[in-house]
């Protein structure tokens, strides 16, 4: 999306929001404050639930304690006014949103749910006891002076909702909205990238929670005599699932289930229905959108532009198709890294990992030269795996000394480890499709990627453009994205977990020119495990054979090829690997 599109859409927003706050009658501008206030909310659990995948059921909860701090400043008269109260009502919320995601380190799925569901009744209860400060008295919120009739108030609700949404919508475009998209797709693929996991999840809770604060905040600037009935457990229930419905990952989708959380009831009252059934309808929504994979969100954007003759939306791209192979030059954009002068980019010694009784690695050294292509062999439960997990850093238990150059590597988390410069693929896709390609290569990178560099070092591998989403690529091209990302991210030592999977014979030819000339063209070492033989001779000039988790033969390729305890660990089997 182009940098002005936002700001004209804001801009947008406010001429609506000013025209609502002239024409509507009175009894429609309360509710249009509400339908505010629950956009405001659903845009905070957009965060936390639709890109970072987790359940969160305590959203108004987050949203009493913004709400409480503005009542407290109130009846106070803390110097700064309403809009001061606002803001620090959502940094408390905020606050409270990491202490109540701290489980989410540990727990997931129903789990989580138990738990932010648990925190939500027992602040309803405290709540029911201690009131909202001036609620006993009849002390109400004082508004901003500028913004104090219900129709100013209205418009003032509209400006920060759309300054919350801008925020939100450079959040999802930084470095910490591709983490929590990163982090609801994988956390092992997350952490091997040099993204702290805890990071990302703790942000996304924070955030969220801030979200709810000043939404809660405008409630109180609303009613101003908040109650706790107005931030019950079932209410967050109902939110949840009207979350999910809508998919208020997207922003315009946030502001749509704002909307429907007061038109329903609203509806219902008019011909006559209990309001409670409006819950009734938001499960049924919801409990279609998780039955279907698809949310009401996704299905109008796909309508949308299906009637204006466009397939996907893929921010500017065309879906992906098979990419030719790319030709032999190297890319010119990229600043390529000195091809290592001698030395170790990895040595390990004596590594051993033990599952129980079973030795998956007994005693495992291996050495890979700088500025070497090694291929690392073995039959199927050689231990080929275990060692990537283990030199990677997702096997903590594991004995023996790893070094990366002159740097240990024993005791520290996949997440150094790769900001050390040990960086790895994985055998299964670990790439999140919520991203477009150029997002995902500049979060993999860590640093700063001109797109001229972008632009290179996809056209190397010969991946879709960087506005391609990756949701729209097959796996095997989603693979040679992840190896490109990676390669962006100048490691010293490159560990490629069977990236030719799912890839052409072309395109599988074309991925072993490129990998030979990694060391030369990008300065690293690569460690590459690999099924198809033909491949690992014409690119590995070292190879290290595992076999029943120990070092059958290590050194030139030649040499080990020949090695009659090679030739007799693969006797027979119709499978390489």
């Amino acid at each position: 999306m182009r940098a002005g599109r936002p700001l004209l859409a804001a801009v947008a927003a406010l001429l609506v929001g000013y025209t609502l706050s002239i024409s509507l009658s009175g009894y429609f501008v309360f509710f249009a404050v509400s339908a505010v206030t629950a956009a405001l909310a659903l845009l905070g659990l957009g965060i936390v639930t639709g890109s970072a995948g987790m359940i969160a059921l305590c959203q108004l909860t987050f949203a009493a304690v913004g709400a409480w701090v503005v009542s407290l400043f109130n009846v106070m008269e803390a110097p700064g006014g309403f809009i001061v109260w606002l803001i620090a009502g959502g940094i408390a919320a905020g606050a409270v949103g990491i202490l109540v995601g701290l489980p989410a380190l540990r727990l997931r799925g129903v789990n989580l749910a138990v738990v932010t569901l648990g925190f939500a009744a027992a602040a309803d209860v405290t709540l029911q006891q201690i009131q909202f400060p001036g609620s006993k008295d009849g002390i109400p919120v004082e508004r901003p002076d500028a913004f104090s009739d219900d129709r100013e108030f209205f418009f003032f609700s509209v400006i920060v909702l759309v300054v919350c949404a801008l925020g939100v919508f450079w959040l999802q475009r930084s470095r910490w909205g591709a983490s929590w998209k990163s982090v609801a797709f994988s956390e092992r693929g997350t952490a091997a990238v040099g993204q702290s996991v805890r990071t990302a999840k703790l942000t996304a809770f924070a955030v969220s929670a801030a979200l709810a604060g000043i939404s809660g905040g405008l409630l109180a600037g609303q009613v101003q005599l908040p109650y706790a009935s107005s931030f019950t457990p079932i209410q967050s229930l109902a939110l949840y699932v009207l979350a999910v419905m809508s998919g208020t990952q997207l922003i315009d989708m946030a502001v749509f289930g704002g909307i429907m959380w007061v038109l329903v009831p609203e509806l219902l009252k008019r011909f006559g229905i209990p309001q409670d059934w409006g819950f009734v309808i938001f499960g049924a929504l919801g409990v279609q959108a998780l039955t279907s994979g698809t949310n009401l969100g996704e299905e109008l954007r796909a309508a949308w532009w299906t009637r204006r003759g466009k397939g996907t939306h893929d921010g500017g791209a065309s879906p992906a198709s098979p990419s030719p192979a790319p030709s032999s030059s190297a890319p010119a954009g990229i600043t390529r890294g000195e091809r290592p002068a001698g030395g170790l980019a990895l040595a390990v010694d004596h590594l051993t990992v033990q599952f129980g009784a079973l030795k998956a690695l007994d005693d495992v050294s291996v050495e890979v030269p700088a500025g070497t292509v090694m291929g690392l062999i073995g039959p199927n439960g050689a231990g080929k795996s275990t060692f990537v997990d283990a030199i990677s850093g997702f096997l903590p238990r594991a004995t023996g000394t790893m070094r990366l150059g002159g740097t240990h590597l024993n005791g520290l988390s996949p997440t150094h480890r790769a900001r050390l410069g040990l960086r790895r693929t994985f055998q299964q896709d670990r790439v999140p499709p919520s991203l477009t390609v150029g997002a995902y290569v500049r979060f993999v990178a860590r640093r700063h990627v001109s797109d001229a560099e972008l632009a290179d070092v996809l056209g190397f591998f010969g991946c879709p453009p960087a506005g391609t989403r990756l949701s729209s690529a097959d796996i095997g091209t989603r693979r040679l994205i992840e190896v490109a990302a990676n390669v962006a991210a100048k490691p010293s030592l490159l560990v490629l977990d069977e990236p030719a999977a799912g890839l052409s014979h072309e395109e599988h030819v074309a991925l072993g020119e490129r990998l030979r000339t990694l060391p030369s063209t990008y300065g690293m070492s690569v460690v590459l495990i690999e099924h198809d033989l033909d491949l690992v001779r014409a690119v590995c000039s070292q190879l290290t054979v595992l076999d029943f988790g120990r070092v059958l033969a290590s050194g030139p390729q030649d040499e080990v090829l020949a090695n009659p305890a090679v030739i007799k660990a693969y006797m027979g089997e119709t499978e390489m690997l």
